[in-house]
């Protein structure tokens, strides 16, 4: 299955009488009410609201980031409620270039579920009917069961590379960000030393994911002499590092992997190196 899914064929999957799960992603880091709130005032009909605090990330303690991956119980726990059995077809979309939809997609293929798109541009390219009654999720009949995230990366192994530089680490931050500048979401700025820099929004063409081939254009110059299979993407809280990922598996450059805990867990402990 494509990782990508347009606007003209999710309506013919819709009009088909197909069973799919919509999922609306629509999120914002500074008002987190406000994906819910445009979700509740319209939305692709039949979708129901998944939000980034609430069901895509589990217990913060201080220490383990902004956006800590909930523990694969929990996330078990949240599919069977939100109504993603192993065969569901789920396509996720938000308005903000496809971001918090990524992180969709990353949980559900992490944990065995193959069955899941991102609607290419999200909401701005989607000219069906809009719906206006918030749906209740149907939640599974029976419990889905627990399963580790493949292709997690965690705080020690990131570490470790530090002096191995077995991986290459890529931030998918604004360059200022990355470089230390304009940081208002963590207490300390700056980036992991050696990692690369590959701003999100560089893998768009407006909306929409640049083609394929520009894609592994892209990334095949950044990459360098390493493989996919020897990348640890990162960003401030595991989110638009997703959208790094998903366009490396858009390219056909399958294999990369994601530390979650990303700079907002590195940064909170003074004996991690920083660069600037």
């Amino acid at each position: 299955m494509t990782p990508l899914i347009t606007a003209n064929q999710l309506e013919e999957i819709i009009n088909s009488g197909e069973n799919v799960l919509l999922c609306d992603c629509r999120f914002d880091l500074v008002d987190t009410q406000a994906g819910r709130k445009a979700y509740e005032e319209s939305h692709i009909p039949g979708a129901i609201y998944v939000d980034l605090d609430q069901d895509l990330s589990g217990t913060k303690t201080g220490k383990n980031g902004r956006h800590p991956l909930p523990t694969p119980e929990a996330w078990a726990q949240t599919k069977t409620r939100l109504g993603i059995s192993p065969n569901t077809l789920v396509v996720a979309y938000d308005k903000q270039g496809s971001v918090y939809a990524s992180r969709l997609w990353w949980m559900l293929k992490a944990t065995g579920h193959a069955n899941v798109q991102v609607l290419d541009g999200g909401l701005d390219t989607w000219n069906g009917p809009m719906g206006t009654v918030a749906r209740k999720p149907t939640p599974s009949s029976a419990p889905i069961a627990a399963r580790p995230y493949e292709g997690l990366v965690l705080v020690d192994e990131v570490v470790g590379n530090l002096q191995s530089k077995k991986y290459i680490v890529i931030d998918a931050r604004a360059n200022d960000r990355f470089h230390g500048q304009n940081e208002t979401l963590d207490p300390v700025g700056g980036h992991i030393p050696g990692a690369l820099n590959h701003f999100f929004k560089n893998n768009l063409s407006a909306t929409a994911f640049k083609s394929a081939e520009h894609l592994f254009k892209d990334f095949v110059e950044l990459l360098g002499s390493y493989k996919p299979a020897q990348v640890i993407h990162q960003c401030g809280s595991g989110v638009t590092a997703c959208h790094n990922l998903l366009a490396m598996e858009v390219a056909g450059l399958k294999g990369s992997r994601l530390y979650a805990g990303s700079w907002s867990e590195w940064c909170t402990d003074s004996s991690r190196p920083i660069e600037t």
